[in-house]
């Protein structure tokens, strides 16, 4: 009997501890509906620009991002994200993303194959001025030890 009541208080114990991610949370799904579609970054912009840079999403310079293309896919979280500016390397990736109710998006970018779940790194945005016809996310980066943000622009694409 004592050790199933000692069982019991460790289930509750751990349960009680469990840490709250970004990942665990419920949606945001207005959000997620309002940024259904084809997008492109119209900017990304950061305090000390102009002296340092940035490898965005580990993929490329954060300059190689404006002008990229994103589609948005709600009802089943997937899209895509293809990177083509002149002087950059070009990229192309499906992506799954969603928004938490914490207005933070999770992003990761797939290899070609590979389903999300066995995909074990993202990043986490915060999503910020969201309208019909833009929003922005912004990603949090350290920079000579003190947090910079790294806003990323979205225009809709009218297609």
């Amino acid at each position: 009997m004592k050790k199933i009541i000692l069982l019991g208080i460790m289930a509750v114990f751990i349960f009680a501890c469990k840490s709250t991610s970004a990942t665990s949370t419920n949606t945001d799904t207005k959000a997620q509906v309002a940024m259904k579609g084809n997008w492109t970054i119209s900017s990304v912009t950061y305090l000390g620009s102009q002296y340092i840079k940035v490898n965005s999403f580990d993929i490329a310079d954060s300059g190689c991002f404006e002008g990229s293309m994103w589609k948005f896919v709600s009802n089943n979280n997937k899209g895509n994200m293809v990177l083509s500016k002149a002087g950059c390397t070009s990229f192309s990736s499906p992506i799954t993303w969603f928004v938490n109710k914490d207005h933070q998006f999770i992003l990761k970018v797939l290899d070609a194959g590979i389903k999300a779940k066995k995909v074990r790194e993202g990043y986490i945005l915060m999503v910020a001025n969201q309208s019909d016809n833009s929003f922005q996310l912004i990603d949090k980066i350290d920079v000579g030890g003190k947090m910079t943000d790294v806003v990323y622009q979205f225009q809709k694409v009218n297609k």
